[in-house]
């Protein structure tokens, strides 16, 4: 699997990177815009991310608007919804509106709320079939 952590916060890329780690090949960047730059990259080299650990809140550019250019970006290279990139968005916002604005206006694949846990981690990714039990 190929993992893509946009996170700005030093000690959460390192966390997120030591827990994916033993799951696939893991890159990181500190924001949204790196994270468009890389998706681009990854697709033109043929060898796209299977997962995406997107924060909400960064500097430059937030993860809500990387999430809607990678949905445009997948829509514009003709990839079908069950070949989109797995997309799970990670805040500290417990927020209704933030939940509903990740999932409806940006078709996130799943939502976290920090501080990240492991086992919820690695849940998600047995129920979006990236790893298995």
């Amino acid at each position: 699997m190929k993992i893509l952590i946009v996170e700005d916060d030093l000690t959460s890329r390192f966390v997120l990177q030591k827990m994916l780690t033993p799951y696939g090949e893991c890159n990181s960047v500190v924001n949204g815009r790196e994270a468009v730059e890389a998706f681009k990259l990854a697709l033109d080299e043929k060898k796209p991310y299977d997962l995406i650990c997107l924060d909400i809140m960064m500097h430059e550019m937030d993860g809500r608007t990387a999430l809607r250019l990678i949905r445009q970006i997948e829509k514009e290279n003709n990839i079908h919804a069950k070949d989109e990139v797995k997309i799970v968005m990670m805040t500290a916002l417990d927020s209704p509106e933030e939940v509903f604005d990740a999932y409806y206006k940006g078709a996130c694949t799943h939502y976290l709320v920090k501080p990240i846990e492991k086992q919820k981690l690695l849940n998600v990714l047995e129920e979006l079939e990236l790893i298995k039990k």
